[in-house]
């Protein structure tokens, strides 16, 4: 069974926002809303000050409370573990925004553009079905259906791969497939160190920040 997962390389992350203006532009997403974001953590105390910088996003949890309070069913998981919203059957009751532990779902009322008025594009890529429910990242699941119909493999061949990924300048984020234990992603997380975020509440989130080498 494949499981989809992403990797964030805490080490290799400069926070330079490319993962964001990428999905952005891959997903048309209106202003304030970023289904891809970076965090900007600083820890220490001067003089011994760090910064981490850490993408987050839906975490597309093994167990997603999202998809347990949906009253529509909107919020499902398919086999390979992407969680999915149904924007013709989401109601737009917000439970699953209040139940996401890693606040990454959002809702959009009215349509919103940079400009006021909708340029080209924005008229081009609006989707009016995303107005009024909830939307989130989707892992360019879209982009990994395609490849696996033709035969490319996600993770490795850009064309089957999430946006964000093919983004990357610093090479911190992977994508592929957990459960093949020779598989890009499942290499890296056998030779490093790492954790899941909000592990506590066992949701078993398909996205893992590496930290540490473990020879």
């Amino acid at each position: 069974m494949t499981r989809w997962t992403m990797i964030a390389d805490l080490r290799r992350c400069v926070g330079c926002q490319t993962c964001t203006a990428s999905c952005k532009h891959t997903n048309d997403t209106p202003p304030m809303i970023q289904w891809r974001k970076v965090l900007d953590i600083e820890t220490g105390e001067y003089p011994d000050v760090q910064r981490t910088f850490m993408p987050v996003g839906c975490m597309h949890c093994a167990d997603p409370p999202c998809m347990e309070v949906c009253p529509s069913t909107a919020t499902r998981q398919r086999p390979d573990g992407i969680v999915t919203i149904d924007y013709d059957i989401c109601i737009g009751c917000s439970y699953c925004m209040v139940a996401c532990p890693y606040q990454a779902r959002h809702k959009l009322e009215k349509p919103l553009f940079a400009f006021g008025d909708p340029t080209p594009n924005e008229q081009l890529r609006n989707d009016p079905a995303r107005l009024g429910v909830a939307q989130k990242c989707t892992f360019c699941s879209d982009r990994v259906d395609y490849g696996l119909e033709n035969g490319l493999t996600p993770g490795i061949h850009p064309d089957a791969t999430p946006a964000c990924v093919n983004s990357c300048i610093a090479d911190a984020l992977h994508f592929g497939d957990i459960e093949d234990p020779k598989s890009n992603v499942s290499t890296l997380l056998a030779e490093n160190e790492s954790f899941r975020m909000h592990e506590e509440l066992e949701t078993k989130p398909s996205f893992y920040y590496l930290y540490e080498n473990k020879a």
